[in-house]
């Protein structure tokens, strides 16, 4: 199975701006049974599936609609049959640097100031660069690949350009 970031619309079948219920109705049979959280106290609720070990989720932050799709890779030592793909690039098997070289390429800008949390502004994606696990890592430390990667509307990432004075 291939599942294909679309950013800044999210990750066929969950669209950003669907709301939660219909994010679930949209999702296909075989992905599994959800696990649903839904928290009234925070206004939030998220529903994740589990595809071969790659974990998926579904965010509705602040509210009942989904403002942003995550995934996260398989885990150290295991494989999977289904792909996350970005413009044709696996997202969990190319390098981290050829995958931001190509969005750079692309002409998006890619924020590495927080080098364990890059983003790419306006697309908008985000990725991890973390892991407690024992994983190939590059010459700064960073694991070689990114760990999971976020789908959301194109000012999903603006609070880390404001001005904070």
């Amino acid at each position: 199975m291939d599942l294909v970031l679309d950013p800044p619309r999210g990750v066929a079948p969950i669209l950003l701006g669907m709301t939660l219920d219909e994010a679930l109705a949209a999702v296909p049979e075989d992905w599994g049974e959800p696990r649903v959280l839904r928290r009234p106290s925070r206004n939030s609720a998220k529903a994740s599936w589990n595809l071969d070990h790659v974990g998926v989720q579904a965010l509705a932050e602040g509210g009942t609609h989904v403002t942003a799709v995550e995934l996260w890779w398989p885990g150290e030592g295991r494989t999977s049959r289904t792909r996350v793909l970005l413009d044709g690039d696996e997202v969990f098997t190319t390098p981290a640097a050829v995958l931001f070289q190509r969005a750079d390429e692309r002409g998006w800008r890619v924020d590495t100031s927080q080098p364990e949390y890059p983003v790419i502004p306006g697309v908008s994606l985000g990725f991890t660069r973390q892991t407690s696990q024992e994983v190939e890592r590059d010459p700064d430390g960073l694991p070689t690949y990114v760990t999971s990667v976020l789908v959301a509307g194109k000012d999903y990432y603006d609070y880390r350009y404001q001005n904070h004075a």
